[in-house]
């Protein structure tokens, strides 16, 4: 699977509610938030945030299922674990059926480029160190 998270251009000076996109490519079909009508795009940063904390819950067993939705948007994604590993939809159907682990390196992976990327640039308006939490939480929950 591959997940990428990305800033819209043009926006003007960084702020913590930028808008962005995810893209979610799996070896059963893919999602994304651009190029969508209605507009999906998200304001990025707390919607990785919160997706973090969200993957954070299933991975340690608090939830089986569930939709995520991105942060002032109709993008939507369906986790589903079951007994193979965990199952990825976007409102199409099935992306992708992968171990845990592979899907927590994966959206760390993308996560951290985005952090790497864009972060610094943020004013600090307490959006960056939200993120920074999430992702140091969610680290600590995937290491190995």
């Amino acid at each position: 699977m591959l997940v990428q998270f990305t800033v819209r251009p043009g926006q003007g000076e960084a702020s913590g509610f930028d808008l962005g996109d995810m893209q979610w490519t799996g070896e059963l079909g893919e999602s994304g938030s651009a190029g969508q009508s209605p507009d999906q795009g998200m304001m990025i940063y707390p919607s990785v945030t919160q997706l973090l904390d969200y993957l954070g819950n299933l991975f340690a067993g608090r939830t089986q299922v569930g939709v995520y939705t991105g942060t002032d948007t109709s993008f939507k994604l369906t986790f589903r674990r079951i007994k193979e590993g965990i199952s990825v939809a976007g409102p199409s159907g099935p992306l992708s059926l992968l171990p845990p682990d592979e899907l927590a390196g994966t959206v760390l992976s993308a996560a951290e480029e985005l952090a790497r990327t864009h972060l610094g640039s943020l004013p600090s308006d307490g959006v960056a160190d939200d993120y920074l939490a999430a992702l140091n939480d969610f680290r600590l929950l995937v290491a190995p």
